[in-house]
């Protein structure tokens, strides 16, 4: 199975490209590079496809300069691939380690589970994990009953998957990692692995601090749809967890 490697990466992270296309060519993968979209230079009145009331409802607080630009980075490297009509692909963030294997546990994956569309291979929590597969290399695949997991540093997508991503999460009314991983809504069908199979470096995040992200926190009593909405979406996804 032929899959290339799609890295989001900024004009003004020279260094995280420099070291991430190093390790790649020492690999062999064919690395391919997404220019990334710097939320930091888009001011919000001129920022597309965005719902700012429900990205507000669903997640207490404002839109961060950095989530904007993520998102539609991830849209944009989703495009790049579809665009080439390879059948699967990987997502990767700048800042992500490159495994030996990684190839080849992607194939694995996509084998054991043909049926998914996307399969996250990092994730910042795993808890309450129900197994639907395992793959060749030996890597578990499931879906979460407790969430959000976290990150969208790397995922394995199918065309098909993509395709359906970039339909469905053109607007954005959450983060990317928690719309990505949200497969009861999108329609993707969405897995993790139980472990990571890739990690970050160590770095310093371009979206936001623990500070920034509080700075932005609406106060309690502004939240109250929010929680209403978290009682939803935890239902949801215990039950999309159930149903393998």
């Amino acid at each position: 199975m032929d899959i290339r490697i799609y890295a989001i990466n900024l004009d003004r992270s020279v260094d995280r490209w420099t070291i991430l296309q190093n390790k790649a060519e020492l690999l062999g993968f064919p690395l391919i590079r997404v220019p990334g979209v710097d939320g930091t230079k888009t001011p919000p009145e001129c920022r597309i496809d965005c719902d700012v009331r429900a990205f507000a409802r669903n997640n207490g607080r404002t839109i961060l300069p950095g989530e904007y630009g993520c998102y539609r980075s991830h849209l944009k490297a989703l495009t790049a691939f579809v665009e080439t009509g390879d059948a699967v692909g990987i997502i990767v963030e700048d800042d992500i380690e490159l495994c030996d294997d990684l190839l080849a546990r992607a194939g694995a994956a996509v084998e054991a589970l043909p049926r998914a569309g996307v399969i996250k291979f990092a994730s910042h929590r795993i808890v309450g994990f129900r197994r639907a597969a395992t793959s060749k290399a030996g890597d578990e695949i499931g879906r979460t009953m407790h969430g959000p997991q976290g990150s969208g540093a790397c995922y394995v997508v199918t065309r098909a998957g993509a395709q359906k991503l970039i339909e469905t999460l053109r607007i954005m009314t959450y983060p990317w990692d928690v719309a990505l991983e949200r497969g009861w809504a999108s329609g993707v069908p969405t897995y993790a692995t139980r472990l990571n199979v890739t990690f970050p470096m160590p770095a310093v995040t371009t979206i936001g601090t623990s500070p920034v992200y509080r700075s932005v926190k609406f106060p309690w009593w502004k939240r109250f749809k929010t929680y209403g909405t978290r009682i939803v979406e935890t239902t949801c996804r215990i039950v999309y967890a159930n149903l393998g």
